[in-house]
């Protein structure tokens, strides 16, 4: 399980029998003080890899800097160039959610930024108190 931002796009291509498969980088990070007392910021990246119907889903909602959540299994494979043998790990996932949705009627403004509750002002409260 990560929860990161895409570092690009996905790139989506197609097989046989119209199968599809996307690929993005996913950014995770840690932040965390060192000996000296200074904050520090670790990130990672991940290979990720989508199939079928969640790569449609990634082709139409995804983007570069989109937080998700990811789910799945970690896939390493290996291949040669030029006579060096070269490893490869990516998370082949099983399911994602998408964690910064918008809403097409705020014009770009995130869902919790148009749930906010403002406390009342001093107008609007009542001079009645219950004790």
């Amino acid at each position: 399980m990560l929860i990161g931002r895409l570092g690009k796009d996905p790139d989506v291509r197609y097989l046989e029998n119209n199968v599809g498969v996307a690929r993005f980088t996913l950014a995770t990070s840690e932040t965390y003080k060192d000996t000296n007392g200074d904050k520090v910021e670790k990130t990672e990246w991940h290979n990720i890899v989508v199939w079928r119907g969640l790569a449609e889903v990634a082709k139409n909602y995804l983007k570069k800097g989109s937080l998700i959540f990811v789910e799945g299994k970690l896939s390493s494979r290996s291949y040669e160039v030029q006579g060096e043998k070269k490893y490869f790990t990516e998370v082949v996932a099983s399911d994602f959610r998408m964690l910064d949705r918008k809403d097409a009627n705020t014009q770009g403004t995130t869902q919790a930024e148009d749930n906010k509750v403002s406390e009342p002002g001093p107008d609007e409260m009542e001079d009645d108190l219950p004790f």
